[in-house]
This record gives C-alpha cells, sequence and structure tokens, in this order.
C-alpha cells in the first residue's frame, strides 16, 4: 500500500463501480453482433459518421490528452497547444479529403494491407510488425496512467491498479470486438467533457481569470509562435522550423493518417462519405479539446511552482492535483471516472488495432491462410488477451519517463515518421517501387533508433525538441532511400495501382449535395476556424 493522495468516500468508489460495470455490460449486449470477422475486427462498415467521428477523437482522447497533455501544459505552457492546432488538425483534414478514399475504396481491413497492395507482402510485414509493437508500448501508456489514478485514489500498489485497469478493458473489447470499443468511446466522450470541464472553469476562478494565471507563469507559457524565434526563448527549446517540420507535417500525419488506431474507426464507417466526414466531424472537437486538458495544466504549474522539480510532484499528475483541490467527495468520483475512461478509451483504442494487424497482417498472412471466418474471430478474441497482457508488461516503461507526453511522440519518431515518408510517396507517386518502399521504410525505423541511441538527450534542450528532429530526419532518410531505390529497381504496372494512388483513382463527386454535407467545405470552414485560434494565441 502506498499513501492515497485522495480521500475518497464511498459515493466516489460507487460512482467508480458503476461505470466499470456499464462499459462490461456494453460489451456482453454486443457480444452476439460480432460473430464474423467483418464485425468483430470493422464493426461491419455500418456505423454512422456522427458516431464513428465522436470515436475517432475517443480513441485518441486517452492518456496522451488527458495525463499527458495536463503534464505537458504544466511544463511548457501553451506551446502544447501545437500539438492541436498544427499537429492534428490539418492532418486530420488531411485524411478526409485525400486519404480516406484510398483506404476505403480499396476495402482494405488494415493500414499493413495497404501497404501490401500499394508496395508488396514484405512492406507489410515491416509495417505489420513495427506497429504491433508500438500499439502494446502505446496501450502500456494507458495502463499506466489508470494505475497511477488507483494509486494515488485508493493508496494501491502500481501492481494491483495495472492489474483491475487491464481486467475491465480486456472484458469488453474481449466480448464486443470494435464494436463494443466504439459505443463506450462515443459514451467516454460525453462522460470526459462532464467530469472534467469544471477544473479550467474553477481554476481560472481561482487565479482570476487568464491573465491572473499568467502573472505566476513564465511570458512564453501564455503564446503559440511569438517566443519560437529562437529555442532559448520557450520551455520547449525549440524554434518554428523544428515545429513546423518534425511535428506540424512529419509527426502529425504520421499518426493521423496511418496510424491505424485513428484510421481503423473511419473503416467502420457505413460508406465513403461518412469515412471522409469521420476525421472531418472529429476535427472540429478537437480544437476545443486544449480547454480540457492544457489550461489545467497552466494552472497547476501556477498554483504548484515545484511541480516537476526535484522533490516537487511530477507533471504526470497536475490533472489530479487540481481534481483533489476543486472537487468534494461524490464529484471527486465524477471528475476520477472522467480520467479512467479516457484511459480506457485510448488502451481500448489500441488494443482493437492491435487484434486487427495481429489477426489479418500476421496470423493469417503468415501462420494460418486458410483457417474459418470463426477461427480469426477466436483469434483476435485470444490476441486481445495477449495483447493485454503485453500492455501490462510495458506498463512500467512507461513509469520511467517524467511525462507520459514525451515517451509517446519518442515512440511516434521511431515508427509513424518513416511510415509517413513511406505513404506519401506511395499514394502520389507512381514510380515508387515495392522494393523502394521496403528498404525506405527499414531505413527510415533503423535510422530512427540509431538517432536516439548515438544523439544523447542533453544535446536537446527539451525531450520533445529531441523527438521533433528525430522525426524529422527518420522522415528524410526514408523518402531519400525509397526514392534511390525506386529509381533502380522495378516499379508496378499502372493497372496494378488503380485505386491505391492518386490520379489513378476515382475521386467522389458530391456536386449535388448540400454544402454541409460535403466533405471538402466542412474541411474549408474548420481550416478558416484553425487560422483565426493560432492568430488569437500568436
Amino acid at each position: 500500500m502506498t499513501h492515497a493522495l485522495f480521500t475518497a468516500t464511498f459515493v466516489d468508489y460507487l460512482i467508480i463501480a458503476i461505470y466499470f460495470i456499464f462499459v462490461i455490460g456494453i460489451g456482453f449486449l454486443l457480444k452476439n453482433q460480432a460473430n464474423t470477422g467483418e464485425d468483430f475486427f470493422l464493426s461491419g462498415r455500418s456505423i454512422p459518421a456522427w458516431i464513428t467521428g465522436l470515436a475517432f477523437l475517443s480513441a485518441n482522447l486517452g492518456a496522451l490528452e488527458v495525463l499527458g497533455m495536463a503534464a505537458s501544459g504544466a511544463e511548457y505552457g501553451m506551446l502544447t497547444g501545437h500539438f492541436y492546432w498544427l499537429g492534428a488538425i490539418p492532418a486530420m483534414l488531411f485524411l478526409g479529403i485525400y486519404m480516406m478514399p484510398f483506404y476505403y475504396v480499396s476495402k482494405v481491413r488494415s493500414v499493413p494491407e495497404y501497404l501490401k497492395v500499394r508496395y508488396n507482402e514484405a512492406t507489410r510485414a515491416v509495417n505489420a510488425i513495427s506497429f504491433a509493437f508500438m500499439t502494446v508500448l502505446m496501450s502500456g501508456i494507458s495502463l499506466y496512467s489508470m494505475g497511477l489514478i488507483f494509486q494515488v485514489l485508493m493508496g494501491w500498489s502500481l501492481t494491483t491498479s495495472v492489474i483491475i485497469s487491464a481486467a475491465v478493458v480486456l472484458l469488453y473489447v474481449g466480448m464486443g470486438g470494435l464494436t463494443s470499443s466504439i459505443y463506450n468511446e462515443v459514451i467516454q466522450f460525453f462522460l470526459i467533457w462532464t467530469g472534467l470541464l469544471l477544473v479550467p472553469i474553477l481554476g481560472l476562478k481561482e487565479l482570476g481569470g487568464w491573465q491572473g494565471m499568467m502573472n505566476r507563469l513564465p511570458q512564453s507559457f501564455g503564446h503559440l509562435w511569438a517566443n519560437l524565434g529562437s529555442a532559448s526563448h520557450n520551455s520547449m527549446g525549440i524554434e518554428w522550423v523544428g515545429i513546423i517540420l518534425g511535428l506540424g507535417f512529419v509527426l502529425s500525419f504520421g499518426y493521423w493518417t496511418t496510424d491505424f488506431l485513428v484510421v481503423q474507426r473511419t473503416l467502420a464507417a457505413r460508406n465513403l462519405r461518412a469515412a471522409q466526414n469521420t476525421p472531418i466531424y472529429a476535427a472540429y472537437f478537437k480544437m476545443f479539446v486544449p480547454l480540457l486538458v492544457i489550461v489545467p495544466g497552466l494552472i497547476a504549474a501556477a498554483i504548484y511552482p515545484a511541480i516537476g522539480k526535484t522533490g516537487g510532484p511530477s507533471y504526470n499528475l497536475a490533472l489530479p492535483l487540481l481534481i483533489e483541490r476543486y472537487y468534494p467527495p461524490g464529484l471527486m468520483g465524477l471528475g476520477l471516472t472522467a480520467m479512467l475512461a479516457s484511459f480506457m478509451s485510448g488502451m481500448a483504442g489500441n488494443v482493437t488495432a492491435f487484434t486487427t494487424v495481429w489477426t489479418y497482417d500476421i496470423y493469417q498472412a503468415y501462420i494460418n491462410k486458410n483457417a474459418t471466418d470463426k477461427h480469426y474471430v477466436a483469434m483476435g478474441r485470444w490476441s486481445v488477451v495477449v495483447g493485454v497482457l503485453i500492455s501490462i508488461a510495458t506498463a512500467y516503461m512507461a513509469a520511467d519517463f517524467p511525462s507520459v507526453m514525451d515517451y509517446m511522440q519518442t515512440l511516434f519518431s521511431f515508427f509513424n515518421a518513416p511510415l509517413f515518408a513511406t505513404f506519401l510517396l506511395g499514394m502520389f507517386w507512381k514510380k515508387a517501387t515495392p522494393w523502394g518502399g521496403f528498404w525506405g521504410l527499414i531505413t527510415g525505423i533503423v535510422g530512427a533508433f540509431l538517432l536516439y541511441a548515438l544523439i544523447p538527450a542533453s544535446y536537446y534542450a527539451s525531450p520533445q525538441a529531441g523527438n521533433f528532429w528525430r522525426a524529422w530526419w527518420a522522415w528524410v532518410i526514408t523518402v531519400i532511400v525509397t526514392i534511390g531505390v525506386s529509381l533502380f529497381t522495378k516499379p508496378k504496372k499502372l493497372e496494378e495501382l488503380a485505386g491505391v494512388v492518386y490520379g489513378l483513382t476515382k475521386r467522389p463527386n458530391y456536386a449535388s449535395m448540400s454544402w454541409y454535407k460535403r466533405p471538402g467545405y466542412l474541411a474549408f470552414v474548420a481550416a478558416v476556424i484553425l487560422i483565426a485560434i493560432n492568430a488569437w494565441l500568436w
């Protein structure tokens, strides 16, 4: 047993218990609707756009956003907002407008399967294995975060907390598959907002509003762009070039357009237009999430000056400390349940993505190619168990990082940055060859690991600066090698690239529809709002 930060009452425990029973119940009710592979892994491609849009956002609204972004806000200030207004929205709009037609029309069941169609089996294998590895590592982040909450709430050991949290996710994902995960994610989205919105409201009230909070913080904490002229002028230790290239381009597009965790939600949509609108709808909600997660980090930094310093509380405790400060018994249970909901949605998203890639892109592709559909569903359920068990082990790796945000972005720089280069060239350059894609992806991943191993962390002003530059150079290595190898190897025939390469794929035409139903118009309005936010917080 460890010392509990909170003094929770019976009502708090009851709220958390009711939530756990509810999410497990959804999995049980949907169990009989997940009997085929299409149902279990892709929800039968039948979900409306507004539901897949909320699930798309909620699957990402996990440990990274709630615990990690609050920690990053306390560490770096409003510069963390770049992870949204530069590092998410543009890529989400790009996914909806340009990339979903490739994914959806080709009827691929996963991102690695797209790489098989565009390049070859070897490229698929590299991505499937690396994605499966990365996904369980990321799942460990959510599991560690859930364990941390139980630890500070009840005083349990981290091990006990992790095992109980893992068991709940195992039950509802194992029974209901992706459909259970999606509907739970929609419920969790509303629960997260309901449970956490009071934190920034009460915090700003205590500090005397936005300006009162800024008076207690470093000057750079209140701006997005004004202090990026020099790395020495901001807490993140990076200049605007690194932010744009590393985060705004490579890490952002690498995650939002190629990571199967989020792409899987779009593939569950009922038709192509719904699939395109899924990330665009999510972008509108995404713009306002910083109010829920980054602002509390700034409030924590203003109220607890020792946070993140030697002898002080960890940055990861920024949001839990504020919940303890502002929420009375009962309301505290709601706030903590909202945090647990976010972590469970993040972990469940990773687990469902892992099971699909493992079953279709590794097990079916290389171990058992001719089994029945029923067998693959059973394998998917068993892989949920395996994924959760591996996540338990990787949860302790996340504990070694001062911020879960730093850990997450480190993983993205290893795997997503090279993958984005492979996708970009594959979708928009007809002459990218199968072996060009394979060797480019391999060298990009290896190059990222070498950069991490050979360049000491002290070389960069902050962990995030290192992640941004490592991602950029891994992308550059992948592009150079892919182009170089493609110039000396045989490309695929044009008829083989129909439906998977820009210029050889029929674009959807929505001219007969009202403007508010057309992905292009919706994306344009979102872009205008995005520019206004950046100008306001310059």
